[in-house]
């Protein structure tokens, strides 16, 4: 039986992935952040423990968990979840910035590393990332989750290269939106971390980001061109099971407009695209 961990399964593109590998005969190491989310998953039929990015300590016990589960194999290993920390970049907190990387960055590569050593031995294995469409162009307002998508984006191509010959493939996926709760998982970190009225741009603050964060998630209409998380679970199939997966798996057609306009048109032209979006 093939096996793989997935990480950020409470809810969204996790929760929908580790399903439909399930179903299609993956052992699935489903993990959460919250023991609570992992109780849920569990009554569900799926294998899951806690695995925190934030949380050192969980990443090397969900590691181990795994390892002990399997006798020390791992054929796929799937980086996600993640979140954002909605903004102007100047009125975001250091502190806020170093967080958000540590979740959407270090926790990955911390886990990455682990898994490396298991997969060389055995001669094969498939390290899946899911990065996004801010990780090809930036949007105003998404400065925190910009940079950790461009940092995952940089290191992931790095490690596809460096494991060339080793049987290891690395893959980045690249969502565009997707029906999720990022937007409300957003709403949380945005009051938590932003003084928004101290801001100089207080005023718009208040007639664009806080209005679209504070609608209540049930009543918001989707972003254009959004798709479910059953796209993003396609996508990661092809990308486990080609005989050679492609380094970039692109996910809605925001995502492929975005690839194209980075490598035909200038940036000053992008520029004036993404202010305006």
């Amino acid at each position: 039986m093939r096996s793989i961990l997935i990480t950020g399964c409470s809810t969204g593109i996790g929760h929908h992935a580790a399903h439909a590998l399930h179903a299609d005969g993956w052992r699935v190491f489903a993990t959460c952040r919250n023991e609570a989310d992992c109780d849920r998953l569990r009554d569900e039929g799926l294998e899951s423990f806690r695995l925190d990015y934030e949380d050192p300590a969980s990443i090397a016990a969900g590691f181990d968990g795994a390892m002990v589960r399997t006798g020390g194999t791992l054929d796929a290993l799937f980086n996600n979840g993640a979140y954002a920390i909605p903004a102007a970049v100047e009125d975001l907190p250091v502190d806020a910035l170093r967080q958000n990387f540590e979740a959407n960055v270090f926790g990955w590569h911390d886990l990455t590393r682990r898994v490396i050593p298991v997969m060389r031995a055995q001669g094969h294995g498939r390290i899946v990332q899911c990065s996004s469409v801010l990780g090809l162009v930036a949007m105003p307002w998404r400065g925190s989750y910009n940079a950790t998508k461009f940092a995952l984006e940089g290191l992931s191509d790095t490690l596809r290269l460096e494991m060339r010959g080793t049987g290891i493939d690395v893959v980045t996926i690249e969502p565009g939106p997707i029906a999720t709760a990022f937007r409300l998982n957003a709403r949380k970190q945005f009051d938590r971390w932003i003084d928004w009225e101290a801001s100089a741009r207080a005023e718009a603050y208040r007639k664009t980001l806080v209005p679209r964060l504070h609608k209540a998630a049930e009543t918001s209409p989707p972003d254009a061109f959004e798709l479910g998380t059953e796209a993003v679970t396609a996508k990661l199939k092809r990308a486990l099971t080609a005989r050679r997966p492609r380094a970039h798996y692109y996910v809605t057609t925001p995502t492929y407009v975005a690839a194209l306009a980075r490598r035909f048109l200038p940036q000053r032209l992008i520029d004036a695209i993404m202010a305006k979006a």
